[in-house]
């Protein structure tokens, strides 16, 4: 019996290099495709709400242009006392965000969607998973040299768990280690075995 995993075309609905890199951990092939949404929250949405429609929407863009794949949709929204927390984009940004921050707990609400587009494929998958993140209460000194060694300006909440912003937190809770980063890995896979993907050879 042959050992080579067999899986459906693979699609990643976004152009992030934090997903790319988680999704490449497990070894299946892929193909990454920007969906190119307007990701600004409706009006009165709540933050879960935002991050599920935008995953959903995500991997519905794309798998409209590719008929017969599986696409992996993702979308995070970070909140700080029910107010979503943005990608900063600028250093005078990213440092009020850190300020606001600094010695309290953010909420970061990673949704996840796997859009299943093959005949008689199945159910639309959907899944929000919590994080929660509490910063380290820190001089203003001690934040603004961080931002100017990591630049996280593309991140929402100014700060990569997977670099050096880890210094600046001091807890996270989460049942899934790679959410926070933008890819749950521990949900995906669960998704993507219902879905028929085979890991290790069946």
């Amino acid at each position: 019996m042959s050992d080579k995993i067999i899986t459906p075309p693979l699609i990643l609905a976004s152009s992030s290099v934090y997903r790319r890199e988680l999704l490449s951990r497990l070894g299946l092939p892929f193909e990454c495709v920007a969906p190119h949404l307007d990701e600004t929250p409706l009006p009165g949405e709540t933050p879960p709400v935002t991050a599920m429609r935008l995953a959903t929407a995500k991997a519905a863009a794309v798998a409209a242009l590719y008929p017969g794949t599986l696409v992996i949709g993702s979308d995070q929204v970070a909140t700080l006392d029910d107010l979503q927390i943005g990608k900063p984009g600028t250093h005078d940004a990213a440092f009020a965000q850190l300020q606001l921050m600094r010695g309290r707990s953010v909420v970061f609400h990673t949704a996840l969607c796997l859009f299943d587009g093959r005949e008689g494929g199945g159910p639309v998958q959907l899944e929000n998973i919590q994080t929660t993140v509490t910063f380290r209460d820190l001089p203003d000194n001690e934040l603004d040299a961080y931002l100017r060694i990591e630049q996280p300006y593309d991140c929402a909440g100014s700060a990569k768990n997977e670099g050096l912003g880890i210094a600046i937190l001091e807890r996270i809770d989460s049942t899934d280690p790679t959410a926070l980063t933008g890819l749950p890995l521990i949900a995906l896979t669960g998704m993507l075995r219902r879905a028929g993907v085979a890991f290790f050879g069946a």
